[in-house]
């Protein structure tokens, strides 16, 4: 019975190999840990939520924008942003208006409220990227980048385009 266990352990420590070197397998848990980890900082820096967080970052230092804009800048999915916003409103952080130019748009703007949670949380997500900072170089965040923009490029390939491609090979 000891030798299953030990047989069922070796092969669970060699499938987990396996998907560490998996970059379709890495991807969501270094996403939900850096999620982890920044909704854990936001809790000691005011208890903003990470939708929260970006937001208040990205209109403090771009000013007001539509949601769409914020979407955009945040690489972020339209309706989650538009589910967040209401709260936001209510909490005091922004207003929403209607765009004057396009009645269909709304403008998000940070309020004095929304001022104050930002230069609450500011400092602490600034020493995480400082923390990051300390244990890569610039060149190495620059490579990731570099890297995580040809993912993205990837990503965003049609099925049809992966299957071509297979065809051809």
């Amino acid at each position: 019975m000891v030798e299953q266990t030990h047989t069922a352990a070796a092969r669970i420590q060699q499938r987990r190999e396996t998907l560490d070197a998996n970059v379709f397998s890495r991807l969501p848990a270094l996403y939900a840990a850096s999620r982890v980890q920044g909704r854990k900082l936001l809790e000691a820096g005011g208890g903003l939520s990470i939708v929260e967080w970006r937001t208040v970052w990205d209109l403090y230092h771009t000013g007001p924008m539509t949601i769409r804009d914020l979407a955009y800048v945040q690489r972020s999915d339209h309706s989650l942003l538009s589910r967040a916003l209401p709260d936001m409103r209510r909490k005091g952080y922004i207003t929403l208006e209607r765009d004057a130019d396009d009645g269909r748009q709304m403008i998000v703007a940070l309020t004095d409220c929304g001022r104050q949670a930002y230069e609450r949380a500011a400092p602490i997500m600034q020493r995480r990227r400082d923390a990051l900072r300390e244990r890569f170089t610039t060149e190495e965040i620059g490579a990731f980048i570099a890297f995580a923009d040809r993912l993205d490029e990837f990503l965003h390939m049609s099925a049809g385009q992966l299957l071509e491609g297979e065809s051809n090979t």
